[in-house]
């Protein structure tokens, strides 16, 4: 009994450490995504919970990964990827991050990542962006609010 008691034990452990992990979510880093478009983030848009991580896989090289100043919740720490090396970023803090290509930035390779509810959604929309940038981020900001309206 006592076996069968420690063996349930050993399970449960390995079960809770599993779900305290979280999840992975890959994005490409990406010269040509699959519709067309030139220097993206594949997946632009992510959702992730607290916990999760998301990993940026420089698939085609050249590129980097790192936060955009001022658009990431308060408190919350910056990353900075090396050109051509993948990155493997937990998001503990809830809010949108906005990602940059920085070789790459003012033609529009930028991503969102959203993790757990968008707090800082009116911060995130009033920093400035540079040349395509901004249109990247119109269209992801309204994908945002477009799958906010399909939830409820």
């Amino acid at each position: 009994m006592r076996k069968i008691a420690t063996m349930a034990a050993a399970a449960a452990l390995v079960l809770a450490t599993g779900a305290a992990r979280g999840a992975e979510v890959e994005v490409k880093l990406l010269n040509k995504g699959s519709e067309g478009a030139m220097m993206v983030f594949e997946p632009a848009l992510v959702k992730v919970a607290p916990g999760d991580t998301v990993k940026f896989v420089a698939t085609d090289k050249g590129h980097n990964a790192e936060t955009i100043k001022g658009m990431l919740p308060e408190g919350a720490a910056a990353f900075q990827g090396k050109n051509g090396e993948d990155i493997a970023v937990k998001f503990d803090q809830e809010g949108i991050y906005g990602v940059k290509c920085l070789p790459h930035y003012g033609m529009g390779m930028v991503a969102m990542i959203v993790v757990g509810s968008p707090t800082n959604l009116d911060q995130a929309r009033a920093v400035p962006q540079v040349g395509k940038a901004k249109q990247v981020f119109a269209t992801l900001f309204d994908k945002l609010e477009a799958s906010k309206t399909a939830a409820k």
